[in-house]
């Protein structure tokens, strides 16, 4: 059964920083495309980040490109999300997607607050 878990959310301080976890279960993990997505309330969900098997060809959005990396490793079946520079509007519930397919985390709540 494919479970994706995701944790590290919580609340930071703008311009401070925050690694999410993705923990995965149940696939072949190596062989698939990860990404993660946001969505902030009354928003639609938007694509953040994705990496490819290798963990050799990153994609981000414009939005978080040179503040936020993707990274992932076979040894542990998990993909990350370090984000740096944190703006208010970063704020959003962060989830974990199996690209291709209908698989996703329950997701992790980010808040960027003074």
């Amino acid at each position: 059964q494919v479970q994706l878990v995701e944790s590290g959310g919580g609340l930071v301080q703008p311009g401070g920083s925050l690694r999410l976890s993705c923990a995965a279960s149940g696939f072949a993990f190596s062989e698939y495309f990860m990404a993660w997505y946001r969505q902030a309330q009354g928003k639609e969900r938007e694509l953040v980040a994705q990496i490819n098997p290798l963990g050799d060809e990153k994609y981000y959005a414009d939005f978080v490109k040179g503040r936020f990396s993707i990274s992932r490793t076979d040894d542990f079946d998990e993909v990350y999300l370090d984000m740096d520079s944190l703006r208010s509007e970063d704020s959003a519930t962060y989830y974990c997607f199996l690209v291709g397919t209908n698989y996703w985390g329950r997701g992790t709540q980010v808040v960027v607050s003074s």
